[in-house]
């Protein structure tokens, strides 16, 4: 179940837009996955524009005298009709504790007020059953009169498998008093032995009783500003499907969390990942006020970068990237003071790369979807992620990177336009104009050539512009200068058709 703001209108269909989803605030259940054990456990998120809560259910005292811990000891008498009023799940033999996993509604122990869904069997008339089998629990509920004593202790973390309902309790469907299953519910709301079933008073709290109440609770905040997501396994290049992973910069991470269904999962990811972007924007607006005009912040975020060499344990790495004035950031860690810019890993001249995105494309982000709609769960392509970008710099270096959406991908293709035409206005050193309506073909010859046709607007003849590839940088310095001509010269109109002008150039 989740619930947020009014959704936002759909995106036209083709190449994602720049703009990510706006910052929305959302509250639904999902599975916290432990990777070691294997074990989903349920938990509620709670999304707001700085930060993602994650709850945990936990039983608490909200009234009269708490008997100390979380432990609860409750006497429960068994009734002629319905017996203890309870279903039992779990056991020793499976590795989990033996829990209530139904409590029926006006029977003995809906009537304490001090049993939920959920708790888990610590005792009973004395006798530990924390590493007893389910059929022994069965056995000693069945048999232990009228009366029974039960200590219990609510079990925050239930193995999804144990399939524990959330809601209020409910009517149950079954009424089996037949052989029991420690994954099925063995019913106790039926009578025991029949020495046993004799009429008894409800079991009924009293004034002095401590009452209790099931609440969500908040168990872990992950702040959002310079956040990371990650749909990958670490080490490894398994997506995890209707799953991921939030990482603050202080190191807090979310854990994995597993949605239950694949739009759910697709919802929540461009969700958060819209709020981490708005704050990201929020930051940049920081920086740039002490920063001079020639030195904007065009762009930041989080990536990951495919590792050079087959001997590579892990084949990409989270890093941060920054288009900040001429030039272009590659960070382990993101900047957060003016110091921390003279620490990047890297630093290129804009003038000197060439930044070009990786065919492999699918509408908007279904590629989120694409094991429930297409089918490509295996699906095989060359960089094994869907949304990568690649920045060549001189002398034949290239970078390939890595990025979770693709509407994020989108930003940083017009981010890299933008950055590199504002460096060219800057200097001014453009070496020929053209409008783009101008462009009437090109042509390469596969190896260091290519070749732009241009009509003279005056007098309709062919103009050939021929572009050497000997000189990496020089050429590429054409290029963004070609890009900056033509954005300058034509109407406000064609900014819009940029990152097609751009995908033609660079295609070529």
């Amino acid at each position: 179940m989740s619930t947020e703001g009014p959704p936002p209108p759909a995106a036209p269909r083709g190449r994602p837009g720049c703009l990510l989803v706006p910052a929305r605030t959302k509250t639904a259940v999902a599975l916290l996955y432990d990777e070691e054990s294997e074990n989903a456990y349920d938990v509620r998120l709670k999304l707001t524009k700085e930060v993602l809560t994650i709850q945990k259910q936990d039983v608490i005292c909200v009234g009269g005298s708490h008997q100390g811990r979380n432990h609860r000891t409750v006497t429960l008498r068994r009734q002629a009709v319905g017996g203890l009023g309870l279903s039992i799940k779990g056991g020793s033999e499976h590795n989990v504790p033996v829990v209530i996993s139904k409590i029926f509604k006006d029977q003995a122990a809906d009537q304490t007020g001090m049993l939920f869904v959920g708790d888990a069997l610590l005792q009973v008339n004395g006798i530990n059953v924390e590493n007893a089998t389910h059929e022994e629990v069965v056995h000693l509920l069945r048999n232990a009169g009228n009366e029974v004593t039960i200590t219990v202790e609510y079990l925050r973390e239930a193995p999804a498998f144990l399939k524990l309902p959330l809601g209020s309790p409910g009517p149950s469907s079954d009424h089996s008093s037949g052989a029991s299953s420690p994954l099925f519910d063995s019913g106790l709301h039926l009578n025991g032995n029949s020495s046993n079933t004799a009429p008894s008073s409800p079991s009924s709290p009293i004034a002095k009783d401590p009452r209790y109440e099931k609440r969500w609770l908040d168990t872990l905040s992950v702040p959002l500003s310079m956040a990371r997501i990650s749909r990958y396994k670490a080490g490894a290049e398994k997506l995890r499907w209707n799953a991921f992973e939030v990482l603050a910069l202080d190191g807090v991470s979310s854990g994995i969390l597993r949605f239950y269904t694949a739009q759910d999962g697709a919802d929540w990811l461009r969700a958060v990942s819209a709020n981490i972007r708005e704050l990201t924007l929020q930051n940049m607006k920081m920086a740039n006020k002490c920063c001079s005009p020639s030195d904007q912040v065009v762009h930041m975020g989080w990536v990951n970068e495919k590792l050079q060499g087959a001997d590579s344990s892990q084949t990409f790495r989270p890093k941060f990237l920054a288009l900040k004035g001429p030039s272009f950031y590659v960070f382990s860690t993101p900047p957060v003071s003016t110091f921390d810019w003279v620490r990047a890993e890297r630093t290129y001249h804009l003038c000197e790369v060439l930044f070009k995105v990786h065919k492999f494309w699918l509408t908007e982000d279904c590629w989120l979807q694409a094991n429930l709609y297409l089918g490509l769960q295996d699906f095989d392509f060359e960089d094994q992620r869907p949304y990568c970008f690649s920045v060549m710099a001189g002398h034949g270096k290239s970078h390939v990177f890595n990025v979770e959406l693709g509407s994020e991908l989108a930003v940083w293709e017009k981010s890299f336009q933008r950055a590199t035409f504002m460096e060219v206005q800057r200097t001014g050193n453009v070496l020929w104009r053209f409008k783009f309506s101008q462009l009437k073909g090109s042509s390469d010859d596969g190896k260091t050539r290519v070749k732009l046709l241009f009509q003279n607007l005056d007098t309709k003849q062919i103009e050939t512009k021929e572009l050497e590839f000997q000189d990496l940088t020089a050429v590429l310095h054409c290029i963004h200068s070609f890009i900056a001509a033509k954005v300058a010269s034509v109407d406000p109109g064609f900014m819009d058709s940029q990152s097609l002008a751009t995908k033609y150039m660079y295609s070529s």
